[in-house]
């Protein structure tokens, strides 16, 4: 797999297409196939006692399936969800960030899937795993 941006272009793009996120998420690492985002842990992201809500580890999974898929396809804005699994399996460290580590699993020209383990900074095991499915939209040229 060819890498159309790399992470600073990325992050640079995210930001265009989506200024309300700017500042909440980060490429730490960024190859042909694989990404490491960060999700910057703050006040707004938790639940009660503490700990990182739902939501925003769902957040950083699809925002990093998003974002390998844009780094490999280029910018396609338009690129949507279609399916989407996570797993629980621990609680995150109150007050660490969290890190996805996603993988492309299969990109085609109208599908990629993509599959997640997040971990809070300085763990060794996943407090969460998830695969998505995005759809890509056509190119000018496939129509």
């Amino acid at each position: 797999m060819k890498l159309v941006f790399d992470a600073p272009g990325l992050m640079t793009y995210l930001d265009e297409v989506f200024p309300q996120i700017i500042g909440e998420f980060a490429v730490d690492a960024l190859h042909p196939g694989a990404l490491t985002m960060r999700l910057k842990v703050g006040e707004r992201h938790l639940r009660p006692g503490g700990t990182v809500s739902g939501p925003s580890m769902f957040a950083l999974a699809d925002v990093a399936v998003y974002a390998l898929v844009l780094a490999h396809c280029g910018a396609e804005a338009l690129a949507v969800t279609t399916n989407a699994s996570l797993d629980f399996m621990r609680k995150p460290e109150n007050g660490r960030d969290l890190l996805a580590e996603a993988r492309l699993l299969k990109l085609g020209r109208r599908l990629a899937v993509g599959d997640v383990l997040l971990f809070s900074e300085g763990m060794t095991e996943p407090v969460a795993r998830a695969t998505l499915t995005y759809a890509i939209p056509p190119k000018s040229s496939d129509l």
